[in-house]
């Protein structure tokens, strides 16, 4: 069993997006709501919740292909971006294993 962390470093999260830490540093300044805790020597430390918003925010202009400015729209129309996240995070689960099933057919 893994035990979650409570803080992750910005290559952590970048690693875990598959994302330049560049494109993180950006988000966060373009995202209001991504404010990750820095230490005396400036590190970024994420937690959960930031990652959970940041896969939000991915899924919009990656998957979705929002802009900048529509992602910042929709997050603050829709208050719970994290049921909806998790709602897509399920789905996309489902379909790996039906994708599986099919192909073990």
């Amino acid at each position: 069993m893994a035990i979650e962390k409570l803080y992750y470093t910005i290559s952590e999260v970048a690693e875990q997006l598959r994302l330049n830490q560049s494109v993180l540093r950006y988000w966060e300044s373009e995202f209001n709501h991504i404010q990750p805790r820095k230490t005396k020597k400036g590190d970024r430390l994420y937690t959960q919740k930031d990652i959970d918003d940041l896969r939000m925010i991915f899924h919009l202009l990656k998957e979705k292909g929002f802009t900048i400015e529509g992602a910042k729209k929709f997050l603050k129309e829709n208050k719970a971006p994290n049921t909806s996240l998790q709602v897509l995070q399920s789905l996309s689960k489902i379909k790996h294993q039906l994708e599986q099933l099919k192909n073990n057919l």
